[in-house]
């Protein structure tokens, strides 16, 4: 496709009719007669552009006989495997053969770059409308958050990239960008982040737009990701620290009681869950349910079982013994009742994926409203102890973070431990208690480690040996920018091994 970064940045006005990401879905501006000139003159019009934004985050989700984009950041760690043998784009990546062609990047760098670019548009029109200062104030936080939170995902896949923070045109100069340095690119993301803090946003937002709570948990994470690799910039871990300790201090956070409660749809958007893609059954139901159940083992309403990805069984066996996420049905289920029969059980020869599990659509409806979730309280929670940590040592605070976590896991609470005891500790809790949300391998590459699932220890990243035979390399800490991207701009170089 020809201008595969601008055409999104030029055409952003096209994007405008996509769903709002809160509760009222299928609100749609009119749609009549848009150019940039007469659209962005309504307080409306300024609600309709953020939506746009929000709208860009579904499209790397999802599943069905091709697998979906999410899925490459779980097969990078080794982790994941598929019985899907036509999803060659999960295939490439599980195995270490992965290559530019691969659509599941393409659909990153392409959903990601139109996010950005209607957040561009938004922050450069909304400031011009006639509207309530305080909700224009808002909005302009919300476009803010939504595109440091697009680059930060951009900027952990791909290494060098384009750094765009205003509208392009044909005419523009900047039409085929060059890349820019990594640290250019957190450096925006973190002004980005520290303007919306300042936007009003409430602490969290029930509607699932985003809230403050959500900017402080990227922030956090952005913070500790800066701290690691590639940027290496310790003073970071005290940074990081603090802005979750915010989210801790707000008290308006705290950890389901239950794990169910992670995939009951009337949960969304309260308790431990900070920011999600939001979804509605019968409207825009999620959908990669169908890829989350074992290949044509008829325990589900829905008739496209692919068996998409589910879990190696040396890891959930690596679980500490007595931890209640490994137990049957808390993250993970290896049995299920048939469609045919709901009293007969099938064992499934495997460990398939329940916290992404909806009961409901899965054995009734086949139409999900559960949404997905970009941060949760327990992964805040882990950022503190993990910061604290390397910036102070041990402290009462530091444990008390994870063994909140250990204590739902039904584990014996951390004590006594070295800074460095508790820094694995801590690394091991965001292997367990984050798995499949997409986190791990980001993980991975900031730290430079990999989780040996035999010894339950750490190791090198480069040279960790996958326990089903591939070698980490060098080359895999990055993803390959798109073949298409590098076609059409010149000026873009691929990355190394690639």
């Amino acid at each position: 496709m020809k201008y595969v970064i601008n055409k999104y940045l030029i055409l952003a006005l096209s994007c405008i009719m996509i769903v709002s990401s809160c509760s009222n879905f299928l609100e749609e501006p009119d749609k009549s007669n848009f150019t940039k000139e007469n659209y962005f003159t309504k307080p409306e019009h300024a609600e309709s552009i953020i939506n746009s934004i929000y709208e860009n985050m579904r499209n790397v989700l999802g599943g069905g006989f091709n697998g979906g984009p999410w899925m490459m950041l779980e097969f990078s760690t080794g982790l994941a495997n598929t019985e899907l043998g036509q999803a060659q784009n999960s295939i490439f990546v599980r195995n270490l053969v992965n290559n530019s062609d691969n659509a599941y990047g393409q659909t990153y760098w392409t959903s990601h770059y139109k996010g950005i670019a209607n957040a561009n548009l938004a922050i450069e029109k909304i400031p011009g409308i006639k509207m309530d200062e305080v909700a224009k104030k808002k909005f302009l936080g919300e476009a803010r958050f939504l595109r440091a939170m697009y680059y930060f995902d951009l900027v952990r896949i791909f290494g060098n990239i384009p750094l765009i923070t205003s509208s392009i045109d044909l005419q523009s100069k900047d039409l085929y960008p060059e890349q820019s340095s990594i640290e250019n690119v957190y450096k925006q993301i973190e002004t980005d982040l520290l303007e919306a803090e300042k936007s009003g946003l409430p602490f969290r937002d029930p509607s699932g737009r985003v809230s403050m709570g959500a900017v402080k948990s990227l922030l956090a994470s952005v913070y500790l990701t800066m701290a690691g690799f590639p940027l290496n910039k310790s003073e970071y871990f005290a940074k990081a620290a603090e802005k979750s300790l915010d989210v801790i201090n707000s008290n308006q956070f705290s950890l389901f009681t239950s794990y169910d409660d992670l995939h009951i749809a009337s949960r969304k958007n309260n308790g431990e869950n900070i920011f999600q893609v939001q979804y509605l059954e019968n409207i825009l139901p999620s959908n990669w349910q169908t890829s989350i159940i074992p290949y044509n083992q008829g325990i589900s309403n829905y008739t496209d079982e692919t068996g998409a990805i589910f879990a190696n069984k040396e890891f959930v066996e690596s679980y500490e013994k007595g931890d209640k996420r490994a137990a049957e049905k808390q993250f993970y289920y290896s049995s299920y009742s048939l469609r045919s029969n709901r009293n007969q059980t099938k064992n499934l020869g495997g460990y398939y994926l329940y916290k992404h599990f909806d009961i409901i659509a899965q054995t009734s409806t086949t139409s999900s409203g559960l949404n997905w979730t970009l941060f949760r309280y327990p992964e805040v929670l882990l950022t503190y102890a993990e910061a604290a940590n390397e910036a102070g040592g041990p402290s009462s605070l530091v444990l008390n973070a994870v063994n909140l976590i250990r204590k739902r896991a039904e584990l014996p609470a951390l004590e006594g431990l070295s800074k460095d005891e508790l820094r694995e500790a801590i690394w091991k809790e965001r292997w367990y208690e984050l798995s499949f949300e997409n986190k791990t391998w980001y993980d991975m590459v900031r730290l430079r480690k990999a989780f040996n699932v035999f010894t339950k220890k750490f190791e090198p990243y480069v040279g960790h040996k996958f326990s089903y035979g591939p070698t980490l390399s060098e080359k895999e800490l990055l993803f390959p920018i798109p073949t298409a991207e590098i076609r059409n701009n010149k000026k873009l170089k691929q990355n190394k091994g690639y």
